[in-house]
């Protein structure tokens, strides 16, 4: 009888730990996982109306998070995006304009604050596996700008001997790839990154499980080149494309499931998004934002409106979907107030939407959301319902042969010489312009802009902004 009790004694001993432990863990400051692709269309995903991609992984998130449906990147570009989601600033505030390439000597500068420096000061381990693209020489590498561990390669994939248009157009070097600041590997083919991002962040999870942690998977895919492995080849109805996006699926996957195998998905934000539109040239091989308008590189809503899906079981109500707009630049604010982080001390444009995502407000915190190109040209405003549109020079797919398997086709280009006007809550399409019918509203939203111009500039109009800052330059010497 002594026995029993000594026994039972033990087990109650023990299940009091587990307990603690457990109560420990979610109590404990959040872990953050930005899950990022690239160039993957609005409609990509099966709860944002793939038709004919299957995305279980994904669609099961929704079901236990949150879904944005007026969610937008920072800008419709590789680097300019990333730029936008990792500093709370529209990019232009900071220097970063279009995508960078291996010829560029400028990038990040170091005295910005990017979202891994933020969560690092709150003693937050810290890892991107996957593309950077905001700087490729030393000094603007991850591994400078908050990141204890990185591999990935620099900028876009595509950026490589193996590019189509290599010789007449492009002359690009090897695409290196990278373990830290060491150039580990010359890629020839990359059949095999997605795997390996997935499982170097389930690796980084199980060694960081008992510490908070920041991990950013940043995947090149579904950017073309398409590669995919041998386990998701030829799996979907969409073909390559959709094989890809599948085994992106099946990665987020993988990343749960590590969560919830060391007890840490309760306590852990997951967010799922993309960086900008599909590249619409290469046909088959781009993805598809239907039924928004056009695609990557333009600032309609098919260039910057993605699917963005996050889960939070400690704080956030399962299966809620949000139409109130929401941009990149509020991903930063948010995590530092869910993170009681310091925010940055220069100023960024983004606010904290912990509100909206709960369901409390119903109100965008941001009173327009402005949508820049190229240099620093304001193409565009989102305001409530409303996108104006400037007169401004964009591209369209629209009339041409699209691309097939992997070569591009040419886009024509379209003159916009008067403003437009959308209503995007019932014309998400974009096919009637009301400008004509709304005078108000246009004074109103040209008077935002204007305010805006003043901060930011616009090279349309040769305007200076007050606030814009310098990207990080290299000197003669460290060329």
């Amino acid at each position: 009888m002594k026995r029993y009790y000594f026994i039972a004694f033990v087990f109650c001993i023990l299940s009091c730990g587990e307990k603690a432990t457990k109560k420990e863990k979610t109590s404990s400051p959040p872990n953050v996982v930005l899950i990022f692709t690239d160039d993957q269309g609005y409609q990509d995903v099966g709860v944002f109306g793939s038709p004919n991609i299957k995305t279980p992984h994904l669609d099961q998130m929704a079901s236990e998070g949150v879904k944005l449906t007026s969610y937008y990147s920072a800008q419709a570009v590789c680097s300019a995006s990333r730029a936008g989601i990792l500093t709370g600033c529209y990019p232009n505030r900071i220097g970063i304009h279009n995508a960078l390439g291996p010829d560029n000597t400028h990038g990040i500068n170091s005295s910005e604050t990017t979202l891994a420096e933020m969560l690092k000061d709150k003693g937050y381990a810290t890892a991107i596996y996957g593309k950077w693209h905001l700087g490729h020489h030393a000094k603007f590498l991850p591994t400078r700008h908050g990141f204890d561990e990185w591999f990935g390669i620099p900028y876009s994939n595509d950026m490589w001997p193996f590019h189509p248009q290599q010789g007449p157009i492009f002359n690009f070097p090897d695409l290196p790839l990278y373990e830290n600041e060491t150039v580990i590997d010359t890629l020839t083919e990359q059949s095999q990154l997605t795997t390996q991002i997935t499982e170097r962040s389930v690796d980084f999870i199980k060694r960081n499980k008992d510490n908070p942690f920041f991990l950013y998977v940043p995947h090149p895919q579904p950017h073309v080149p398409l590669f995919v492995s041998d386990k998701f080849k030829g799996k979907s109805e969409r073909g390559l494309y959709g094989d890809v996006i599948m085994e992106i699926d099946w990665s987020v996957g993988q990343i749960i499931q590590a969560l919830k195998e060391n007890g840490l998905e309760e306590n852990t934000i997951v967010i799922f998004t993309s960086d900008n539109g599909p590249w619409l040239s290469y046909g088959n091989h781009a993805g598809s934002a239907l039924p928004l308008r056009e695609g990557k590189g333009t600032a309609w809503e098919g260039g910057q409106r993605e699917p963005f899906i996050m889960k939070y079981p400690a704080k956030l109500k399962p299966g809620q979907e949000i139409s109130v707009p929401v941009m990149a630049i509020d991903i930063l604010p948010t995590i530092a107030e869910l993170t009681d982080s310091k925010l940055p001390e220069k100023v960024i444009d983004g606010k904290s939407v912990w509100k909206v995502l709960t369901g409390e407000s119903k109100d965008p915190v941001q009173e327009a959301y402005f949508f820049y190109y190229r240099v620093n040209e304001m193409f565009g405003v989102r305001y409530g319902k409303w996108k104006l549109y400037f007169p401004h020079r964009y591209r369209t797919m629209d009339g041409q042969e699209p691309g097939l398997d992997g070569l591009p086709g040419e886009y024509s280009m379209v003159d916009m010489e008067e403003i437009e006007l959308y209503d995007v809550e019932n014309d998400v399409s974009e096919t009637k312009n009301v400008a004509s019918e709304n005078p108000e509203v246009i004074e109103k939203i040209k008077l935002l802009a204007n305010t805006m111009r003043t901060r930011l500039g616009d090279s349309l109009l040769e305007l200076e902004g007050t606030e814009t800052r310098e990207p990080g330059r290299l000197n003669e010497q460290a060329l």
